[in-house]
């Protein structure tokens, strides 16, 4: 699980809308970059308001080769004979 702290209002509204609909949320921490589910948004008790969001981060999709390519000289030309 990946904990990330913020101050920002708006952030923390993206974020409760994201778990709300069940959809993945993109966080950018320094020089690292978190995608997953929403798990807990916890406001801290303190003078400026903060919040603590808790990500369960997803595995990258592995790259998808593109398919063969097919010759494209003749591509009908059995509709011929």
């Amino acid at each position: 699980m990946f904990t990330y702290e913020t101050a920002d209002q708006k952030e923390v509204r993206r974020f409760r809308i994201a778990q709300f609909n069940g959809r993945m949320a993109t966080v950018k921490s320094g020089e690292s970059t978190v995608t997953g589910f929403v798990r807990s948004v916890l406001e801290q008790e303190s003078s400026p308001p903060r919040w603590t969001i808790t990500i369960i981060p997803n595995a990258p999709k592995e790259d998808l080769k593109p398919p063969r390519p097919t010759s494209r000289a003749r591509p009908f030309a059995e509709d011929y004979f």
